[in-house]
């Protein structure tokens, strides 16, 4: 039950953060779809957290390493880079870590179950 939850916390929130980075960074250029496009590049890290969730769906234990490494980093640099405090990132990012460490909890307790 934990691994499914886990499973779709992780794919919810990679949703949404990339609808987020992709919308509202295109206000900046003006809107409407063309500066969707030109504002894609700022959701490449996102993309990655994609990548990520794949990974620990098939490989727990590295995914979720992987998954809470890419979280502490991003709560850092994101939520100390640049002189703004939200609490709404760090809260988000340290989900994401937290989600990291859980694969790797549940990661750790499949390999014991199969000995």
């Amino acid at each position: 039950m934990l691994r499914k939850i886990a499973r779709l916390l992780l794919l919810i929130i990679t949703a949404i953060v990339i609808t987020f980075v992709l919308l509202s960074g295109s206000e900046e250029h003006g809107g409407g779809f063309m500066r969707i496009i030109k504002n894609s590049p700022n959701a490449l890290p996102w993309l990655l957290l994609f990548g990520l969730n794949y990974l620990a769906w098939k490989r727990e234990l590295v995914g979720g390493s992987i998954i809470a490494i890419f979280g502490l980093y991003v709560s850092l640099f994101l939520s100390f880079n640049g002189g703004k405090f939200a609490i709404t990132v760090i809260a988000t990012t340290s989900f994401i870590t937290i989600l990291g460490f859980i694969f790797i909890y549940l990661g750790i307790n499949k390999n014991k179950n199969d000995e």
